[in-house]
């Protein structure tokens, strides 16, 4: 999976982008080597927005892209909680297309047997 780091209001330094490629590489594992991660860190300006570093990640996959967003205090915390967001997402993705594709098989295997 190749991941794509940017910075709005941010400076991406390299123990962030160790941080964001250790937290994604659980998804990584889940999905194909072709998938791509952007991941677009941001700080709020705003003093009254308590919850002022925001994490956003898409994930385009074959046909697909799924997308998290969340806030935090802290920009290690929001990582974690879009990483967690978009795990979620990737889990149901693949049940989603195994369940799919295994009543297919059953299908075809009963047209099969009903043709004999």
């Amino acid at each position: 999976m190749q991941i794509e780091l940017k910075g709005r209001n941010v400076v991406i330094s390299e123990e962030l982008r160790e941080h964001v490629a250790k937290r994604f590489e659980k998804v990584g594992r889940q999905v194909s080597e072709l998938a791509r991660l952007e991941v677009e860190l941001s700080e709020e300006r705003n003093p009254a927005i308590a919850d002022c570093h925001v994490a956003e990640a898409t994930l385009y996959l074959k046909g697909v892209k799924l997308r998290a967003r969340d806030a935090s205090r802290d920009q290690r915390h929001a990582i974690h909680l879009c990483e967690q967001e978009l795990s979620r997402q990737v889990k149901r993705h693949r049940d989603k297309r195994r369940k799919r594709r295994e009543a297919r098989a059953a299908a075809a295997g009963e047209g099969v047997s009903a043709g004999l």
